[in-house]
């Protein structure tokens, strides 16, 4: 990977729904040189997938936590947890971390009513889980915009 394709990701990391044109002119080639480094970079599995990225208020998921969750520690609670997240649809990211907790969770609900039934119905009662400790989000300082690429 050269400072072409970085570059490149940079861009599209930006903005996904760049044209060819644009990106080719941003990145300084001419647009089949460009298109075949992108979809180079597609096959290769660096660019993993294109999506849009929505405001959880217009869609009614404004309220959003993060939980830290204990999980017991044996490789059956473990998968059951992680399958049950998996398909949990207000689980918008989750993460295994080393040390404790043992996951870390972003959700995303209407509000706290939402969240405290989430958190008594589905939350608690998920395979292996063993603690949960709630932190409600304040204020969005910075979102993700892709890991970075130099």
């Amino acid at each position: 990977m050269d400072a072409i394709d970085r570059s490149i990701l940079r861009e599209l990391q930006a903005d996904g729904r760049l044209s060819n044109q644009e990106l080719a002119q941003r990145v300084g080639l001419t647009p089949s040189p460009c298109l075949r480094r992108v979809r180079q970079l597609e096959e290769d599995g660096v660019i993993q997938t294109y999506r849009a990225v929505v405001d959880p208020a217009a869609v009614g998921r404004g309220f959003e936590v993060f939980a830290s969750v204990e999980v017991r520690r044996d490789p059956e609670s473990v998968a059951a947890f992680e399958s049950e997240v998996q398909a949990t649809p207000d689980v918008v990211e989750a993460y295994r971390l080393y040390g404790a907790p043992g996951c870390l969770l972003r959700i995303a609900v209407a509000d706290s009513d939402a969240y405290e039934r989430f958190w008594r119905e589905r939350l608690i009662a998920m395979p292996g889980v063993a603690d949960v400790n709630s932190q409600m989000i304040m204020k969005r300082i910075k979102s993700p915009q892709g890991v970075p690429v130099d």
